[in-house]
């Protein structure tokens, strides 16, 4: 069994995220960049399908160089190999181009060992759009199931059945592979890399494909072509100091004033 998952180099939430003043886009080279949290349950649950049978897993990324990261911390937690997509051209991209340049890398995986599974995250943690995985099925005409919240595989691994968590009820859905799958942030915990793991990653494979090698036109991505842009943006306000109520018997009743100065109560 082979199954990809798609993973994303994004910025890391805890830095302050800034800007390309010529463009607009969000700057991924002078940010510490990561591996998108939420990717890392749809990689724990490509590994433990794996584990529970014969199954080689790999870690697709399409983004800058650094984007190389996540493809290293994917292989890390016990992903076989890589697959990085890098070119100037795919920069300023949206959803509908980052879908047809994965849907094309995994066309062109498929021919050398056909793909069962494709496993993505629930959103990314930069766009959050959550329309990727959807699009991607639709580019390659397979079923496509969302929101999983567990997984299992049938015993002859022809079929998929996934349980999707709602706020009022729990579906039962069930898919014939190869199938388009995104896994939400309760299905499981994802690993940590171990040393061995750490080591044994300098080791695995990494392709780096262009969109030449893929057979995709420049003009078919990027800032020019996005059917979505940011026209504006502001940073953050600075924190504004704090109020401190000084208790000298009174405490309780200024704390309270405050609270509701503030429409907290």
């Amino acid at each position: 069994m082979n199954i990809v998952v798609c993973v994303k180099y994004v910025p890391d939430a805890t830095a302050d995220r800034t800007f390309d003043p010529a463009d607009r886009t969000v700057d991924r080279v002078n940010v510490p960049g990561v591996l998108s949290e939420l990717d890392e349950h749809a990689i724990e649950a490509a590994l433990q399908l794996a584990e529970s049978g014969d199954a080689e897993v790999t870690a697709l990324t399409v983004g800058p160089a650094g984007a190389s990261d996540a493809i290293k911390k994917a292989l890390q937690m016990g992903v076989d190999k890589g697959v990085h997509v890098t070119d100037d051209a795919i920069h300023g991209s949206d959803a509908p181009a980052t879908s047809l340049v994965l849907a094309k890398a995994l066309t062109k995986l498929d021919e050398t060992s056909p793909v069962d599974l494709v496993l993505c995250g629930m959103a990314s943690t930069d766009g959050g759009m959550s329309v990727v995985p959807a699009m991607l099925a639709e580019r390659l005409g397979r079923p496509q199931v969302t929101f999983a919240g567990s997984l299992e595989l049938s015993d002859d691994r022809g079929t998929l059945t996934i349980r999707r968590d709602g706020e009022a009820a729990t579906e039962t859905v069930e898919a014939t592979l190869p199938a388009v799958v995104s896994v939400t942030d309760q299905a499981n915990e994802p690993r940590y890399p171990s040393f061995k793991g750490i080591m044994a990653a300098k080791k695995k494979p990494v392709e780096t494909w262009s969109l030449a090698d893929l057979g995709v036109a420049a003009s078919e991505v990027g800032l020019a072509v996005a059917w979505s842009t940011v026209e504006s943006y502001a940073q953050r306000p600075p924190r504004q100091k704090g109020t401190v109520v000084t208790d000298d018997g009174d405490g309780g009743r200024q704390l309270v004033a405050f609270l509701a100065e503030q429409k907290f109560v």
